[in-house]
């Protein structure tokens, strides 16, 4: 027994005594588990897990579902309307635009940056032969992302001698610095080609045509720009957007070609935004419209966005296949809108176009060659 006037003053560390009683070690686990809610637990531990790996692998769609919210849209373009007949004189139609009519058309240079898109090309070229003084293509023995590539338009130069008496051609060596951002390397070409611009010959007031190789002003625009007189010394072409042939209409919201009133010393070859001015209708920007599933595969692993390759599986051929048939995206990503209406509308797969009124011309005096372009022949051949 204690003495009297002292106390006991050990300590425990067991939590539960005060409230259990003295325990095995399994009966104080049971006791401190018995506060626990076990389904809340369970959520907790398959929950957390199953979130983290969804936004892994959807991450990117909420960020664009997101972006209204986070990104306000562009300054919108001054719409210019487009009037085209061809039993209107270009007298009338330049009337109508509100220029004037000049006594000579300008020379027109159609510039390029060349990846491996020959069937385009050759439709692009076919388009606008009459109307262009000067075709001027560059291409790099690299692609964007600093891949080895071969100069495909230099081993298929055969197929364009209908232009060769009209070309331009160069090529630039690709500087292949690992880890580099690909619009770095992007710009380099760019700047290439506008020293090619300039070795073509080109002078102050000709029209220089800057857009990629899947971008087709159709030629009755370009007709109208070289005998109009008046027109802005800057002009962004408005062209219908097509995905993977020209059964799947995606919008109108291509703008990114443009004409320019050439100016020595002050005109730069680029692909982006450069006037407020946009002209209406203007051709057709056909994305990834490609014969064989290699090709697909080549500019997913080539192009500047190829961040957006995200997994391995998006470049599996029966993928890319499948994709291509449904009208869906190739990258698994919602659309890059500004709004929740415009998100939402666009959900889900293109729907399939059945008209093939007002394509290029070439295109459809061609068919049997280029049939895989046109509506109800979405089937790809595998080389």
């Amino acid at each position: 027994m204690l003495e009297s006037g002292y106390y006991n003053s050990k300590k425990t560390d067991d939590i539960c005594e005060d409230v259990c009683g003295p325990a095995s070690k399994a009966a104080r686990l049971r006791c401190i588990l018995k506060g626990f809610n076990l389904r809340a637990l369970l959520a907790l531990l398959i929950g957390v897990p199953l979130c983290i790996f969804g936004i892994y692998l959807h991450g990117q769609k909420i960020t664009y579902f997101l972006r209204p919210l986070w990104e306000s849209p562009p300054k919108p373009f001054n719409y210019i309307p487009h009037y085209y007949h061809e039993n209107v004189s270009m007298e009338n139609l330049c009337r109508l635009h509100g220029w004037g009519i000049r006594e000579t058309p300008r020379r027109v240079f159609d510039a390029v940056l060349f990846n491996n898109e020959l069937d385009i090309l050759s439709i692009r070229w076919n388009e606008l032969h009459p109307y262009v003084s000067e075709f001027i293509l560059l291409e790099s023995n690299s692609t964007f992302t600093g891949i080895v590539k071969p100069l495909f338009f230099a081993q298929h130069r055969d197929r364009f001698k209908f232009v060769e008496s009209r070309l331009t051609y160069g090529t630039v060596g690709g500087r292949f610095v690992k880890g580099e951002n690909p619009f770095v390397e992007e710009s380099y070409q760019r700047v290439a080609l506008d020293q090619l611009i300039r070795i073509a010959g080109i002078s102050d007031d000709d029209l220089l045509i800057m857009s990629d190789t899947d971008e087709i002003p159709s030629g009755h625009t370009i007709n109208l720009l070289r005998w109009c007189d008046e027109i802005p010394e800057k002009l962004h072409l408005q062209l219908r957007n097509y995905l993977y042939s020209f059964e799947f209409f995606l919008d109108d919201k291509s703008w990114r070609a443009s004409v320019h009133r050439y100016r020595t010393g002050k005109t730069r070859y680029a692909h982006y935004r450069q006037s407020d001015e946009l002209l209406a209708d203007s051709g057709w920007h056909c994305s990834f419209c490609f014969r064989y599933i290699d090709e697909f595969i080549f500019k997913m692993r080539a192009y500047s966005h190829v961040d957006r390759v995200r997994f391995k599986y998006y470049l599996k051929r029966s993928r890319i296949q499948d994709v291509i048939c449904q009208g869906a995206d190739l990258f698994d990503m919602l659309p890059e809108e500004y709004t929740f209406k415009e998100i939402i509308g666009k959900m889900g797969p293109i729907p399939s176009s059945y008209s093939a009124v007002h394509l290029p011309g070439y295109l459809l005096q061609n068919v049997d060659k280029y049939k895989y372009l046109l509506p109800g022949n979405c089937m790809r051949e595998s080389g």
